[in-house]
């Protein structure tokens, strides 16, 4: 009994015999008796919860977990909530790129027409522009034309 007890003090790293048991149904430890969780009341992990044999200290069954501590299924499927939750994030993100390149090629599409309409305008100025060139080359040529009529009549009269 003395050296249960010996070894139930270093089994917790530092806990009393003087232990709070609770009951807890989904562990079990070795002996198939539900595991109870203990709490540490002295030592380096003061206040820290594990399970343990309910028979302890009367009969040591080896069996000591943390209460924080996980199985490796319990790993495995937060490991798996880990990869969803990034594949989630992930596809939130592609959806966004997604929305944003749907508003970025309607912009475009929106851009294109409109510097489709600005060339035609452009082409239409340049025709005018060559237009008014024309027109104001033939008033040069008719105001030459008539000072020189003007200059000749005045000289024959």
């Amino acid at each position: 009994m003395k050296m249960a007890s010996r070894r139930a003090n270093s089994w917790a790293s530092g806990s009393s015999s003087n232990q709070k048991i609770v009951g807890n149904s989904y562990v079990r430890c070795n002996c198939g008796k539900e595991a109870l969780i203990r709490t540490v009341k002295n030592g380096p992990n003061l206040g820290m919860k594990l399970y343990g044999c309910p028979l302890w200290p009367d009969k040591h069954c080896e069996f000591f977990r943390w209460v924080n501590e996980h199985t490796d299924m319990e790993e495995n499927q937060l490991k798996l909530l880990d990869k969803d939750t990034v594949i989630c994030e992930l596809e939130v993100e592609l959806k966004n790129r997604d929305e944003k390149t749907k508003k970025l090629q309607s912009k475009k599409a929106k851009l294109e027409e409109d510097l489709k309409h600005m060339k035609n305008e452009l082409s239409e100025m340049r025709i005018e522009i060559l237009k008014c060139s024309r027109n104001e080359k033939n008033m040069y040529m008719a105001l030459s034309f008539s000072w020189i009529f003007f200059g000749f009549i005045f000289f024959l009269s």
